[in-house]
């Protein structure tokens, strides 16, 4: 017997600056689960103080093997998730992941309501999203930080530096 479908939408008017992103967190060495496990505790402490800004955590399974799991966040506008990223412990955490993986890989893709989309792939040994067809280049310069991937440079300077991590 068929069923009748209820198709419904949503009402975005009231989120003009919405950012959605996908983050992920890859095991590539064995020791990188306890690495994994440990972020994810993190995280999920982070995520339950309810920072400013964001509307919704969810989380994200996209491959068991190799062990590839994150999350999606929907953030009411990018100031907002830029406070979240500079301020402490997740700026800590940010920097000491860059200077050691401990065995995994990190990525995350944003996608703006205001227009523009960017990424960033840490340690992520083979391109995915949309490094498998726009293509890699290194994350430095002018792409070194999310707020100018997307053409915001209205929002501030990265929540690292460069300097912060290459000449420390």
């Amino acid at each position: 017997m068929p069923t009748r479908v209820i198709r419904q939408t949503v009402d975005l008017s009231a989120y003009p600056d919405l950012l959605v992103l996908y983050l992920g967190m890859r095991v590539n060495r064995l020791y990188g689960i306890r690495t994994f496990f440990s972020f994810g505790r993190k995280i999920s402490e982070s995520v339950a103080g309810k920072p400013d800004g964001l509307l919704l955590h969810e989380p994200v399974y996209y491959s068991f093997f190799p062990m590839n799991m994150g999350m999606r966040q929907y953030w009411r506008d990018l100031p907002s998730l830029l406070a979240f990223a500079r301020s402490e412990p997740h700026r800590q955490w940010w920097l000491d992941f860059l200077r050691d993986s401990g065995g995994t890989g990190f990525w995350h893709e944003t996608y703006s309501a205001k227009g523009g989309m960017e990424a960033v792939y840490d340690d992520v040994p083979k391109p995915l999203g949309f490094g498998r067809f726009a293509g890699i280049q290194r994350a430095r310069g002018p792409m070194f930080g999310s707020a100018a991937r997307l053409g915001r440079s209205e929002d501030g300077s990265p929540v690292l530096s460069e300097k912060d991590l290459y000449e420390s």
